[in-house]
């Protein structure tokens, strides 16, 4: 019967964990929700209309991070037309308090796996950068790699900067401006 059970145990703790998604927790399932709608401007997720300027529209969007503030969606209808997923994830007074949640979502999103339509999967990679209370904005850059196909114009940001005597983290994805697109195709060559 031990035996039994020691030649069972693996194979059930081996189901468990691809059920739960090893590399999965929740801050990397709903930026992976957010990514995959990218192509269609964030269609999916666009929730009701909160403003509208002469080319610019915001609307809540129905996918955020548990805990956070607020989620948008804007979409730029002229010129340089684009898209933009805009979660804020903390407001604090507390720099110390800000700091450490700014390092906790890095390690969730560092490396993580992004599974997009077709099941392409990329993984997400940015350099961490310490924030400090005299600089007032610290600000990581991710891509996801390979960068291919309509993927290479996203751009996933993750920022703690301070605003009126209060601490935010924002996360975001949108599209790269022209500038880091030109920037990008230089570095690459």
């Amino acid at each position: 019967m031990r035996n039994a059970f020691l030649t069972i145990a693996p194979v059930l703790l081996s189901a468990t964990l691809s059920a739960q998604g090893v590399f999965s927790n929740k801050t990397q399932v709903v930026l992976e929700k957010v990514i995959q709608d990218y192509p269609n401007h964030f269609y999916n997720i666009k929730g009701e209309l909160i403003s509208q300027a002469l080319q610019t529209s915001r609307y809540k969007s129905t996918v955020q991070l548990p805990g956070s503030a607020s989620s948008t969606v804007t979409l730029v209808s002229a010129g340089n037309q684009g898209s933009g997923w805009t979660c804020t994830v903390l407001e604090t007074n507390s720099f110390d308090e800000a700091k450490e949640k700014y390092a906790t979502i890095y390690g969730q999103l560092s490396n993580s796996i992004i599974t997009t339509g077709g099941q392409k999967t990329f993984i997400l990679s940015g350099q961490y950068e310490n924030p400090a209370e005299a600089k007032k904005y610290t600000c990581i850059v991710f891509s996801l790699l390979p960068g291919v196909g309509e993927m290479k114009k996203l751009k996933v940001e993750l920022s703690l900067k301070e605003e009126k005597n209060s601490w935010k983290i924002l996360l975001s994805v949108q599209d790269k401006n022209p500038k880091e697109e030109a920037q990008g195709a230089l570095t690459s060559n």
